[in-house]
């Protein structure tokens, strides 16, 4: 493994700990889109089928398991947790996220690198990732103000993609036999989808003001 995957891994970390410390500290969930987040917890039960199949190290099948069970208690938190529910933003949270998941999972049968069960939930997490976060930008757009907890949460999970492609870049120089390209492009498209937010959050932090969202 090298630096560059380990800090990705390690910022994807982050943001969800960030996101459970502000739903368990302050029993609230405002800001937060439940679409978003339930896009990512198809996104981890979609890639790590393999889970039970094949082994590749100890320090991977924990992350696995990490990203499932915390994305999966998010979405419960969220749904069924008598006080956090009760401040989720069904109004502002709209986003038609079915149109994702359709668009995803056709693509992913369309343009895959081979035609096995495995590999095609393979591409949809991936295609998928690329495009989970929308659900939650639209949400930070519609509600204006952006929480800190909020704003570093989305700031660590859009980091966490940026490093990742310094980490595919590193590995198609080092390996000559790596191929995921599909993960490369899906990157990318991912991580141009936060730049808005990047620099509106560099913005704030530079006078040091309250971030905001234009509408």
């Amino acid at each position: 493994m090298n630096l560059f995957r380990l800090a990705g891994d390690m910022t994807h970390l982050f943001s969800i700990l960030v996101l459970l410390l502000k739903i368990y500290a302050t029993k609230s969930c405002s800001g937060i889109s439940l679409k978003t987040q339930e896009l990512l917890a198809l996104v981890f039960l979609a890639r790590y089928l393999d889970l039970f199949t094949d082994f590749v190290s100890i320090y991977n099948t924990i992350m696995k398991l990490v990203f499932i069970a915390s994305s999966l208690a998010i979405v419960w938190c969220m749904r069924m947790h008598p006080m956090v529910k009760r401040t989720y933003d069904k109004e502002l949270d709209t986003f038609r996220h079915y149109i994702l998941l359709g668009a995803s999972f056709f693509l992913a049968l369309v343009v895959h690198e081979k035609f096995t069960f495995q590999e095609i939930f393979w591409a949809f997490s991936i295609y998928l990732e690329a495009v989970a976060i929308l659900p939650q930008l639209v949400l930070l757009q519609r509600s204006g103000n952006v929480d800190n907890l909020t704003g570093q949460y989305v700031l660590f999970l859009g980091a966490y993609r940026a490093l990742y492609i310094l980490n595919w870049i590193y590995r198609y120089v080092t390996e000559p036999r790596f191929t995921r390209w599909i993960a490369c492009v899906s990157g990318v498209v991912q991580t141009a989808l936060y730049a808005d937010f990047f620099y509106y959050y560099f913005i704030s932090w530079k006078n040091n003001s309250k971030l905001k969202l234009p509408a």
